[in-house]
């Protein structure tokens, strides 16, 4: 029998400003129940067009996410040439022969998960100089259907990584949709800590009050901040 699903935190309205207030102001008690820090909203703009992004820019937010690199590569080189103070996450599965153009673009990728994307983000790092903060997505719920290293297979994946030259600095996953999240986000955070990485990007609009009280550092939030798509 599957668990029931943990009750959803409630949607956000108001003009954008409001929207991001209110998110703050959420996320910052429950990490503080949970005796964190308050996450870093990262906004999830996929399939958002820019300028249903700029109001969200103008109210003063700078940390956006987007799961392709053609959509962001389409998006973002003028918005950013208007506010260059955007940081850019990719937290979206990311094939190997798009690892350049996603070293270029972003500033943070939160899909490391194969020795061959390894392979590719090293060349690439070292070709534009520049690294983008990494995080090992880890396939947390063993679901075939979806990206990330298995737990198992983790230790391996970092170790990869380093000798490469890349430094990861956190785990990112997306819990099963049909299961209680915490039990798996706990044991993200729980794998994060045996690793020694500081960083945890996980919680999204359903679970993100559960995922700031167990110490997420990022929070990838879509539906609660630009409606439904």
């Amino acid at each position: 029998m599957k668990k029931a699903t943990a009750p959803q935190p409630p949607a956000l309205e108001g003009p954008p400003a409001a929207r991001l207030a209110a998110l703050r102001e959420e996320l910052a008690a429950a990490a503080a129940r949970g005796g964190h820090p308050p996450p870093t909203i990262v906004a999830v703009a996929k399939t958002i067009p820019a300028e249903a992004i700029r109001p969200f820019l103008a109210a003063g937010h700078r940390v956006f996410g987007e799961n392709r690199v053609q959509e962001a590569e389409a998006k973002w080189p003028a918005l950013k040439a208007e506010w260059p103070d955007v940081e850019l996450h990719l937290v979206g599965r990311l094939q190997s022969n798009k690892a350049a153009a996603a070293v270029a673009l972003f500033d943070a990728i939160h899909a490391l998960d194969r020795s061959s994307l390894v392979a590719a983000l090293a060349t690439a790092v070292r070709k534009a100089g520049r690294q983008p903060r990494l995080f090992a997505q880890v396939n947390i719920g063993d679901e075939p259907q979806k990206g990330g290293v298995a737990i198992a297979g983790l230790p391996d994946l970092l170790a990869e990584a380093r000798a490469a030259g890349l430094q990861v600095e956190g785990l990112m996953c997306v819990p099963p949709a049909d299961r209680e999240p915490a039990p798996y986000l706990a044991l993200l955070a729980e794998l994060a800590r045996r690793h020694g990485l500081p960083l945890l990007s996980m919680g999204m609009t359903g679970d993100r009050d559960i995922a700031a009280a167990l110490g997420a550092t990022h929070v990838r939030i879509g539906t609660a901040l630009f409606g439904p798509r």
